[in-house]
């Protein structure tokens, strides 16, 4: 199952059983524009595609009344794969991270222009810093449920400590460029001035 919504109904359904459009209301809640639903019939799709696959399950006795609302709870199996796509998750990100760096070396003999981006990469880590600060700090201030504060308190540090790491590698990255760009300008320099004193006019 490779749809990230599927998952995040997943992951709310292990957070509280819930019903459809209960479900399609607290994924904006809590995903908001990281993650988009189309609609509360992607909703329905989505729990039939988890209900198939016996990651969730109906729970009893919810039918009932002129319109039955059907509650879902997450099964064994369910609270297992979500374990795995966690950590499937953190894998995939380093694989990202390393195709990046892979392809910012490419630019080593050019270190002008990878301290360009550098450059661009530490102002778009920075630019996070300030829109963290300022979600962390405009969250309801009526809002009391405590696994919701906890939920806003775990990523706003790990964002934290996450973009900290960044900064501090894009000024490493940054000073070994400019120590490589310094190092190949001295060897030409070096180079141009052995090339003038072995030419015509240095000897005797």
């Amino acid at each position: 199952m490779h749809s990230s919504v599927n998952w995040a109904l997943l992951g709310l359904i292990i957070e509280r059983p819930s019903y459809a459009y209960e479900l399609a209301q607290r994924f904006e809640r809590t995903y908001g524009s990281a993650l988009s639903l189309s609609s509360v019939s992607h909703a329905y799709t989505a729990l039939g595609t988890l209900k198939d696959r016996e990651l969730i399950e109906e729970l009893p006795g919810t039918r009932g009344g002129r319109q039955p609302k059907p509650h879902y709870r997450a099964t064994a199996k369910g609270l297992s794969d979500y374990h795995e796509r966690l950590i499937g998750e953190v894998a995939e990100e380093r694989k990202r991270q390393k195709v990046f760096l892979l392809q910012l070396t490419a630019l080593t003999r050019r270190p002008e222009q990878a301290m360009q981006i550098i450059g661009d990469y530490e102002q778009a880590c920075l630019a996070e810093t300030c829109t963290t600060r300022i979600a962390s700090s405009s969250g309801d201030p009526g809002a009391t449920d405590p696994s919701r504060e906890l939920q806003a308190r775990l990523i706003a540090e790990e964002k934290r400590l996450a973009i900290a790491a960044k900064i501090s590698w894009a000024r490493y990255a940054r000073s070994e460029l400019k120590a490589l760009a310094g190092a190949r300008a001295n060897g030409q320099a070096n180079g141009q001035s052995g090339e003038a004193a072995s030419g015509p006019g240095s000897q005797r």
